[in-house]
């Protein structure tokens, strides 16, 4: 998990994100399993943390959900799939993350669907 900690500098936990969204804790707990959000256990104690960059302005960072469904479809587990969104692509060039906030879907689209086959 510190791989992860070197690439994500913030997390929130559940509760944290329920504020940020203006719902209750259990909203967040249906989100993360509908696949609109990821949250893997890390910390001391160990809880269930979101990537703060998951969320932009009070709500889900656009085409969040999407690409998550089409990289667990390919095959990715949560932590992976976390580590290719904040990994610097040079050839994109940024973070996967980073596009989707700005609401550029279609690259980060079509490079998680490509690692799928």
């Amino acid at each position: 998990m510190n791989e992860l900690d070197g690439l994500i500098p913030s997390w929130l936990t559940l509760p944290d994100v329920a504020r940020v969204l203006d719902v209750e804790v259990s909203r967040v707990r249906r989100l993360i399993d509908e696949g609109e959000l990821v949250a893997v256990r890390r910390g001391d104690p160990v809880v269930r943390s979101v990537p703060a960059d998951l969320l932009l302005d009070g709500d889900i960072a656009p085409h969040l959900g999407g690409t998550i469904t089409v990289l667990r479809d390919g095959g990715f587990e949560d932590e992976e799939l976390l580590r290719w969104l904040f990994t610097e692509d040079e050839t994109l060039p940024g973070r996967p993350i980073d596009h989707l906030r700005r609401g550029q879907r279609g690259e980060v689209r079509r490079r998680a669907q490509a690692l799928a086959f």
